[in-house]
């Protein structure tokens, strides 16, 4: 995910904990955010954008359906590691402070990308700038203040999963995070000038197993720190460890909003 460059960012950005956290993304929501871009109809030709190309799943997929004569950029504060293959490439770029080219691209995607920032505003006035007249805009984002448990096996147990939630979004708001950003998603685009948006929203079943709350689980780790300075203990860190690996857990995902708009044309 394309982040600003600054220092109190929620997750580790390199590493082994940033590729299982990019990796667990793409198999939890590659199937909602493939769908939705099928629905623009990129294909042959289009020039496309990935802001915050994590693990290069999405530009991959756009890289095949615009060959031969397409173009995709996939950007990252890192650069993106992709496979070489026509018509793909990729480069390091800050959303924050690094500007775009005007009026270029077909097709524009960023997931995960500006609830992390508090210039969320600034960022997407420059992503509809880099679209052409007509072109699409494709936003998805979480909105995590709805993730109710849903099965566990008593109160305690539902007591440290609800703590948990709760330090977590205080975690994340004093990072600049905008927890439930996506249900604000369609809003903003309206008020960023595009036209026919279109949002959708989406939930999934967490239990064990799922890539969902296996990325639940990275955060845990990821943000350890963080959530004890939110008022959780180490026990009960341990104990919502257990918990997701307990057979009969079940929970119900964030919203994940996915959201089209569309330039006008001139």
């Amino acid at each position: 995910m394309d982040v600003n460059t600054a220092a109190d960012y929620a997750f580790a950005r390199d590493g082994g904990a940033a590729a299982r956290r990019h990796a667990l993304l793409a198999e939890a929501y590659d199937p909602v955010t493939l769908d939705r871009l099928a629905e623009t109809g990129v294909g042959s030709g289009w020039q496309c954008l990935e802001v915050g190309a994590g693990a290069g799943t999405v530009s991959v997929w756009l890289a095949e359906r615009v060959a031969p004569s397409g173009e995709v950029l996939a950007t990252d504060v890192r650069r993106p590691v992709l496979p070489r293959m026509p018509g793909l490439r990729g480069q390091v770029h800050d959303a924050v402070t690094d500007p775009l080219p005007e009026a270029a691209f077909d097709l524009v995607v960023a997931r995960l990308v500006l609830r992390h920032l508090p210039q969320r505003a600034q960022v997407l006035d420059g992503l509809v700038r880099a679209l052409k007249p007509g072109g699409w805009l494709q936003i998805d984002e979480f909105d995590t203040s709805y993730e109710p448990p849903l099965l566990v096996d008593d109160a305690a147990d539902r007591r440290v999963f609800e703590s948990f939630l709760a330090a977590k979004d205080i975690a994340m708001r004093a990072r600049g995070v905008d927890p439930s950003f996506g249900r604000h998603a369609a809003g903003a685009m309206r008020d960023a000038g595009l036209v026919e948006v279109d949002p959708r929203p989406r939930v999934q079943l967490r239990h064990p197993g799922s890539a969902d709350l296996a990325l639940l689980a990275e955060n845990v780790t990821d943000m350890r720190d963080s959530l004890r300075e939110a008022g959780m203990s180490e026990h009960e860190l341990d104990r919502v460890r257990d918990l997701f690996a307990a057979p009969g857990f079940r929970a119900c995902s964030s919203l994940l909003y996915s959201v089209h708009g569309r330039k006008a044309a001139r």
